[in-house]
């Protein structure tokens, strides 16, 4: 499976409401999980042992109406984070940064570096355009989906 294919899947969980995706093969496993996750929340609580005061129901967040959630979308495409890792913007600490904002990039040029389990991934551009914004600071943790930076 490749990140179009995991991409594809997420725009359909984000389209159909889904928080949970899992998909196994003979040699594959893929389980993507968005938002928190009650059942899990209320089970540690709840096996902090006798010592513990009585664990309360948790409530799901109430939904914001959408007059007040219509905040501005920032300018641009987004390019979001393909892996958990840490978010590197150059390749060592005397090194220049990968791109800055209003950088123009090329199709396949590298824009930062995620290090995840001690592999460093470079992230490259999947299309032509100018870097309009920075979404992560250098050596932040970043998780599938992320936004890393926008493209116009």
């Amino acid at each position: 499976m490749d990140l179009t294919e995991i991409k594809k899947i997420v725009k359909l969980m984000d389209d159909h409401g889904l928080s949970q995706f899992q998909y196994e093969k003979e040699d594959f496993n893929l389980k993507l999980k968005k938002g928190v996750d009650i059942d899990e929340i209320q089970g540690l609580l709840g096996s902090l042992g006798s010592g513990a005061a009585p664990v309360a129901p948790i409530a799901a967040p109430a939904p914001v109406p959408a007059a007040e959630s219509a905040a501005p979308e920032p300018a641009g495409e987004e390019v979001s984070s393909p892996m958990v890792g840490t978010f590197y913007r150059k390749a060592s600490p005397e090194s220049p940064n990968f791109v800055e904002v209003g950088d123009a990039v090329n199709e396949g040029q590298t824009l930062c570096i995620i290090e995840a389990m001690k592999v460093m991934n470079e992230i490259k551009a999947e299309k032509s355009g100018t870097i309009s914004q920075v979404c992560v600071d250098d050596g932040n943790s970043v998780q599938f989906g992320d936004a890393l930076f926008r493209l116009q």
